[in-house]
């Protein structure tokens, strides 16, 4: 596309919500370009922290590091990638496409932004956004190019009609207990108790969130309509930042800027009330039908399956894929360091001997199932009518009797940098050692 946003376009896009390392926005404007649209805008650090994503290309050369060339050496396209906001598309469609199936991945496209643009943009919506994220970082000044993606919670503007779309944002985050042999004894909790949960008391302990969560991701994936339908109750209960709710494009339900606990609306009527234009049921019922029609879905889909399998392309877990990581870049593994001499004899001896190839699949594997372990799914819900013929699938809801299309994407499917393997494995520790304390303290 040959388009150049500028300072007059800035007001068109309103703020949607945002992560780490990312600022959506979604189109508000009359341009048939960009109806339906949002934008990515990566975001700075105020305080110098290093970036989520690679840093950007110095002289025209490559985003990645010479590690990281190693690592995607069989993708020239992605490894040929000149900015930031291309290598995450190249990601996208050459790398998590094909492994998550294509029709439910929108790689986006790239378009020039100018820095009016951005600055216009960053004092519209710093009032909107939560403050703790203003304090942290600011939108990313200069940046040549943003993505634009599709609006998922909306179906495409040309056969939208008059029919309200109800649409769901879920991170199911990871699906699957850890099996590695290649974990310590000291942290053998991971394999009975999801990473989900393990995390659940540094949070709580760091004060990030007020009550632990009863969400199991093992329920979301279990293929189980009844287990999935308690993921979802568990979820709409205390959804953090792994659910949100929106009602033609505008959130009704969740946490704006994800990341922190706490609402943006009210639960019980408010969102009954929201609903009443979607769920045909009493009032008191909507809500229980709604989390019936997402277990539903869910379950009927089929598309956490892929997920999974994506996720378990880390069967090294990250105890086992760090030594990997220290053969990659050629340094005294500090792990084993850490490790008495009988632990780091049986546990590592193995992998430090393996042929550099099969260390690089290994860290190529953990960081793709890392992405997979942190998107999140998009399903849009519309009422069915004869008016429209896409080609959607549809859904029936027995509690209300309505037939709905639905569709179905995967979002946020960020690459994750090679250089903070490291702190993957720091953070592991803290999260299993956090848990086990708190058992004690019981």
């Amino acid at each position: 596309m040959d388009v150049v946003l500028d300072q007059n376009d800035a007001a068109d896009w309103i703020y949607r919500g945002e992560g780490a390392a990312n600022l959506v926005l979604a189109y508000a404007g009359s341009s048939p370009a960009f109806v339906g649209k949002v934008l990515r805008i990566p975001k700075a650090w105020r305080n110098g922290k290093p970036e989520e994503s690679l840093a950007q290309c110095v002289n025209g050369g490559s985003v990645f590091g010479k590690h990281e060339q190693l690592l995607w050496g069989d993708n020239q396209e992605l490894l040929s990638s000149s900015s930031k906001e291309t290598m995450e598309q190249m990601y996208v469609e050459k790398i998590m496409s094909p492994l998550l199936g294509p029709k439910y991945i929108d790689a986006g496209m790239c378009v020039r932004v100018t820095r009016e643009f951005l600055e216009s943009v960053q004092k519209n919506v710093t009032g909107q956004r939560p403050a703790w994220r203003v304090d942290a970082a600011d939108i990313k000044i200069p940046c040549d190019s943003v993505l634009l993606m599709s609006d998922h919670t909306l179906f495409p503007q040309g056969i939208l009609g008059e029919e309200p779309c109800l649409a769901v944002e879920i991170k199911p985050k990871c699906g699957f207990l850890p099996i590695s042999r290649f974990i310590a004894e000291e942290n053998a909790i991971k394999r009975s108790v999801t990473r989900f949960q393990l995390h659940q008391a540094l949070k709580l302990s760091e004060q990030e969130i007020s009550e632990r969560s009863e969400y199991d991701p093992l329920d979301l994936f279990s293929g189980s309509k009844e287990r999935i339908c308690k993921a979802i109750k568990a979820l709409y209960t205390n959804p953090q930042n792994n659910l949100r709710v929106f009602l033609n494009g505008s959130l009704i339900f969740g946490s704006l800027g994800g990341g922190m606990c706490g609402n943006s609306f009210a639960f019980g009527e408010a969102f009954e009330d929201a609903l009443k234009c979607t769920i045909k049921a009493d009032n008191g019922l909507r809500t229980d039908s709604f989390i019936q029609l997402v277990a539903e879905t869910v379950h009927q889909a089929g598309i956490l399956d892929r997920l999974l399998e994506v996720q378990k392309l880390d069967n090294f877990d990250i105890e086992g894929a760090i030594h990997a990581y220290y053969n990659i870049i050629s340094q005294p593994c500090r792990v084993c360091r850490e490790l008495d001499e009988e632990k780091a004899s049986h546990l590592c001896t193995s992998l430090h001997s393996i042929p550099m190839n099969e260390s690089l699949k290994i860290v190529k594997d953990y960081l793709i199932a890392a992405t997979a372990k942190d998107c999140s799914l998009m399903i849009c819900f519309r009422p069915k009518s004869n008016e429209f013929s896409g080609s959607y699938n549809s859904i029936y809801l027995e509690s209300t009797n309505q037939v709905f299309d639905y569709k179905a994407y995967f979002v946020d499917l960020d690459l994750k940098p090679f250089k903070k393997m490291e702190e993957h494995y720091a953070k592991d520790k803290k999260i299993s050692s956090c848990y086990i304390q708190m058992l004690k303290s019981r």
